[in-house]
């Protein structure tokens, strides 16, 4: 299965040590060797970095891993081509301008017939459901607002396009407007909000351990989502089944009503914490 990488945070953070347990999942330590790619937002506007081959022995990742890039908005994905060829169009994640904002928009899984849902002002460039999708919601946000809404009316509306596209087969996504950062499960997908007084933290792919006290600051918060936990000695929560977690400045601003431990045991994974509904 292709897997899912996100981060939220109340300040530009570096993502590296993340991406570096993403990349291990990119054709070594799981079989998702069919391209990978990665958006940093800056504002309305993205750096995005695409390569249609194996993460794990793309220069272009080493790049981003050598590369402090710094952003609040992290969208990364590696994938295993189920539907669609192995090329640079079909590599995740995608990316659109609607009101002035770049969106983009990373899933795995796959949607049955949603190819038959007709289409307007966007198209998809290459022929993955996952791309036809990601257009959909865009036409459908498009016909309801023609300028930019406030974010709580769209935590509405992509809560419910997200749900109905999830109707069609298994949905896992990431999705942003560079304000907000949409989470939403279909089978697995988990997160861990690091926040003061910061820990350590080791990945479970490799032997890299990160003290997270000296590289940030006591009021800084950051959290990171992944189709799997990426360390082994942190405890993240797992987003129930058809639930859309929406964060803004690293905050979790929805409440999780159910929460499903379906990872591997040397990995703890906890109950959601009590948590506010959109604003």
């Amino acid at each position: 299965m292709c897997e899912l990488l996100g981060m939220s945070a109340n300040v530009s953070t570096d993502i590296r040590f993340s991406f570096a347990g993403l990349a291990l999942r990119g054709g070594v330590t799981r079989p998702n060797g069919d391209g990978w790619g990665v958006a940093f937002y800056d504002g309305p506007a993205c750096r995005i970095f695409h390569d249609p081959i194996q993460c794990a022995s793309s220069e272009v990742a080493q790049l981003v891993r050598d590369c402090p890039i710094k952003s609040r908005i992290v969208i990364a994905h590696v994938r295993r081509a189920n539907r669609g060829r192995v090329t640079l169009a079909n590599t995740h994640p995608f990316s659109r301008e609607l009101w002035g904002r770049t969106w983009t928009f990373a899933h795995n899984g796959q949607l049955k017939g949603v190819k038959k849902r007709q289409l307007d002002r966007f198209w998809p460039i290459g022929t993955t459901d996952s791309e036809h999708a990601f257009c959909w919601i865009l036409d459908e946000l498009a016909r309801q607002w023609s300028r930019l809404p406030s974010s709580s009316e769209l935590d509405v509306a992509l809560q419910e396009l997200l749900s109905d596209l999830g109707s069609l087969g298994v949905f896992n996504v990431l999705l942003s407007d560079g304000r907000s950062l949409y989470a939403r499960s279909d089978n697995r997908l988990a997160f861990v909000t690091r926040k003061a007084p910061f820990g350590k933290a080791t990945l479970a792919d490799r032997d890299l351990r990160v003290d997270f006290a000296g590289e940030t600051t006591l009021k800084d918060i950051v959290t990171v989502i992944a189709t799997r936990p990426l360390t082994r000695d942190e405890t993240w929560t797992a987003i129930s089944r058809g639930q859309t977690l929406v964060l803004r400045d690293g905050v979790p601003r929805v409440r999780l009503s159910t929460v499903r431990s379906a990872y591997s045991s040397e990995t703890k994974v906890g109950k959601a914490p009590s948590m506010k509904s959109c604003r």
